[in-house]
């Protein structure tokens, strides 16, 4: 089993996506266990589904990661006892190509943040853009879930802190 994700990050572009027809989204609540420079452990209730993910330091394109599907009740539970930070969306996900593209709206305290984001089988895969697409922000840290559970997108200014 392959337990590497190679992800490209892209913000979105909220003229072009306003005029999408776009499918129903997925609910989406994360709780973060732990954060460090090497790891991140993560409880994630989706809709229904509930999951335990860890994942590995980042480079630019790739991470580690292992993912665990549980029951939603227990997600739900392991949130509210154990995390220590938050972060609410909804998920749309868009087939494109051979890929689909998953879009992020959040919510709660990063309202106003619009990503997009597609796994690759290679970091070198070439992928078809589509037009509602903005500024790559692969790499950036500020645009991981994790740092944006910690500084949210509604306090950020015109200089941001340093990602962790």
């Amino acid at each position: 089993m392959n337990h590497l994700e190679i992800e490209r990050k892209f913000l979105v572009d909220r003229d072009q996506w306003s005029l999408l027809v776009k499918p129903a989204g997925t609910r989406y609540l994360q709780g973060y266990l732990s954060i460090d420079d090497d790891k991140v452990v993560r409880v994630r209730a989706a809709g229904e589904k509930g999951f335990l993910t860890i994942k590995g330091k980042s480079d630019t394109f790739s991470h580690s990661e292992f993912e665990y599907e549980i029951p939603a009740t227990e997600a739900a539970e392991l949130i509210r006892q154990f995390a220590t930070s938050r972060v609410e969306k909804v998920r749309i996900k868009i087939p494109k190509g051979k890929y689909v593209w998953e879009v992020d709206e959040f919510h709660g305290d990063n309202e106003g943040l619009l990503m997009a984001e597609i796994e690759l089988e290679n970091p070198e895969d070439v992928f078809e853009k589509p037009t509602w697409l903005g500024q790559e922000v692969t790499g950036d840290k500020r645009y991981y879930n994790a740092y944006l559970s910690l500084h949210p997108f509604r306090t950020w200014h015109e200089k941001t802190p340093d990602p962790f």
